[in-house]
């Protein structure tokens, strides 16, 4: 029988904090929690904030210094954000005259220029001709809300990360959180598993656009500096993926980084579930890492119209007064845009029978992940077609799933949902109709970007971890910045609440995860439930197969809650095993048949059938 992929390990760190054990789901849906659980989620947010201070943090600064707010100047002065003007001086085309250093002269002099060399070792310059200049200046950014990381947590803080860009400090923290989640001990995995059928698939969508990356490559010429060696290879989208490989699990099995725009997660996603169902792989470190609140990005976002600006959000609530920057973002209601965010979200993903096998704590399972195009498009940013596709193909799944009588009412939808008035009605008619067709009356949407923002690639593991949260808890969050929804926004057939809901253990056993991106990038998953997991293992397996699966939880579950133990007092040095003896081609036992790999039980094998 095929392969499920089922889910053993997820981590990361958004805007709602960590992801391992529901944390950023918990801020997210605070009100709708118990004390004991909003106790429990303060405590472990105020941990992950203190790397600025070394007192414990109030209710009010945890709950104001988490979800979508206020840029902070960690990231840029929104109030004096940097540019620079361009001016032509002397245009009457008199003398003109300056004085700099001689070692300020460019390497191509200009012809009108007449140079006198002075005592003092500078030089004047006499020119009658107009020149142009660039001069520093500042302004206030019209955009000042953006999806961040709780106030004071520094990825980089929790490994060495010299020369690092931000969101590759991201991915090492959020794989850290997810092999930690899983309880499981790595060097156990690489006993069991053959070194070609583990993976790693993560990637950004945009690449590592900051200072150490490729952003601060391209603009160092223009700035008089010097090129860095390491800006142009930790650009890469791909870093993300290599990152884990090399410095954390010391994978050399496949890898691979899928770029879908904001469906970048969910391709990567999908390359993992193939894998698996196919043998291919056994078990995939899944992810995607972005950190893209640079005044750059933003103002590439901004020139298409896309983000929301103060101006508009001023005029939506109609006052002149200050802007409610916590509401920046308001999926399928008035709005006036998407508010950008940074995240870093990883899931391991491996077949059913290696999860039996390793006694693993299964938190739910992806069955499909479906991807379709637009076709011919007049605008290469504007929705088409493909979406419908991928919704239709993931609702056929899930409802099989769950049982075709009545099953899809035991689901919810976690729509892309970015807060752009072209968004809310064009998935919406999406979601809309395809309830209709599969006889759905009041299909629940769920859209946490009014929460976390939008983090381009890393949006569909946002939205993932936040439906294993919604499983886990039963409470489908509220659009909860949206007092009302639009009226072009198509809903006879969804349930729209700008409330928290809740409902009984157990009632929704599935979620299907939708994603839309630039250039006709759609993509859509279906996740089942830990209970419908359970349940399914159950039948498959034998009672006596169960029991021993059971049996081998007990050690797995002693180090999963002894992680979630220290979450809530320290913040726990990310892996990463940079320094660490490299594996040389002379200490390789090679044969016809195979290679064994020391620090590898299993050796790779060539004795594979050619398959034509």
């Amino acid at each position: 029988m095929k392969a499920l992929p089922v889910i053993i390990g997820f981590g990361g760190i958004n805007a709602a904090g960590r992801s391992s054990y529901h944390q950023g789901f918990e801020r997210m849906v605070f009100d709708a929690l118990t004390q004991a659980q909003q106790k429990e989620c303060e405590q472990g947010l105020s941990v992950l904030m203190r790397n600025s201070t070394d007192r414990t943090l109030t209710r009010d600064e945890v709950l104001a210094g988490t979800l979508v707010r206020r840029i902070e100047p960690v990231h840029f002065d929104v109030d004096r954000a940097v540019s620079h003007k361009k001016m032509t001086l002397n245009k009457k085309g008199e003398a003109f005259q300056f004085t700099l250093s001689k070692k300020d002269l460019p390497a191509t002099v200009p012809e009108h220029w007449a140079l006198t060399s002075n005592s003092d070792g500078s030089v004047t310059v006499t020119t009658h001709q107009p020149g142009e200049f660039l001069i520093q200046d500042q302004q206030s950014y019209p955009v000042k809300a953006a999806g961040q990381v709780p106030a004071g947590f520094n990825p980089g803080d929790t490994y060495n990360s010299r020369n690092h860009p931000r969101g590759l400090q991201l991915a090492v923290y959020a794989a850290s959180d997810a092999l930690r989640s899983s309880g499981l001990d790595w060097n156990t995995v690489l006993d069991t598993v053959a070194p070609e059928k583990i993976c790693v698939y993560a990637s950004s969508a945009m690449g590592q656009l900051d200072e150490m990356g490729s952003g601060g490559m391209l603009r160092s010429n223009l700035q008089g500096k010097r090129v860095s060696s390491k800006q142009c290879p930790m650009g890469f989208p791909d870093m993300t993926a290599n990152f884990i490989n090399a410095y954390m699990l010391g994978n050399i099995g496949s890898t691979g980084a899928m770029v879908g725009a904001c469906a970048t997660f969910l391709y990567n996603l999908q390359k993992a579930v193939e894998d698996i169902q196919s043998g291919q792989a056994q078990i995939v470190f899944v992810g995607a890492s972005e950190a893209p609140i640079l005044q750059e990005v933003m103002e590439g976002y901004r020139a298409m119209s896309a983000l929301a600006e103060d101006e508009g959000l001023s005029k939506l609530d109609g006052n002149n007064g200050p802007v409610d920057h916590r509401r920046a973002c308001r999926p399928f209601a008035n709005n006036c845009g998407f508010t950008i965010a940074e995240s870093s979200q990883f899931f391991m993903v491996c077949s059913d029978e290696l999860a039996m096998e390793l006694g693993a704590t299964v938190y739910g399972a992806v069955p499909s992940v479906y991807v379709h195009a637009d076709g011919i498009k007049r605008s290469i940013s504007a929705p088409g077609v493909g979406n419908y596709l991928t919704v239709g193909q993931a609702l056929n799944d899930l409802q099989q799933a769950l049982g075709s009588v009545g099953g899809l009412k035991r689901s919810f939808v976690m729509a892309h949902g970015t807060g752009t008035p072209q968004n809310r009605v064009t998935e919406s008619h999406i979601l809309n109709e395809l309830a209709l067709a599969f006889g759905i009356e009041h299909w629940p949407v769920a859209a946490v970007k009014c929460f976390l923002g939008h983090s381009i690639g890393v949006a569909g593991g946002d939205q993932l971890s936040a439906a294993l949260g919604a499983l886990h808890h039963q409470i489908i969050p509220g659009i909860t910045t949206s007092t009302s929804f639009a009226d072009d926004v198509h809903r006879s057939n969804l349930l729209l609440s700008n409330q928290h809901q809740q409902f009984e253990k157990n009632h929704y056993q599935g979620a299907l995860i939708n994603a839309k991106g630039f250039g006709g990038n759609n993509a859509s998953a279906v996740l089942l439930s830990q209970h419908w997991c359970h349940d399914f293992l159950q039948n498959r397996y034998s009672s006596a197969q169960w029991t021993a699966y059971q049996q081998k939880q007990d050690a797995i579950i002693e180090r999963q809650i002894e992680y979630k133990d220290r979450v809530l007092t320290e913040i726990p040095p990310s892996i990463y095993r940079f320094g660490e003896p490299e594996i040389e081609g002379e200490q390789l036992q090679i044969s016809r048949e195979q290679i064994s790999v020391p620090g590898y039980s299993i050796p790779v094998s060539f004795n594979n059938p050619f398959p034509y």
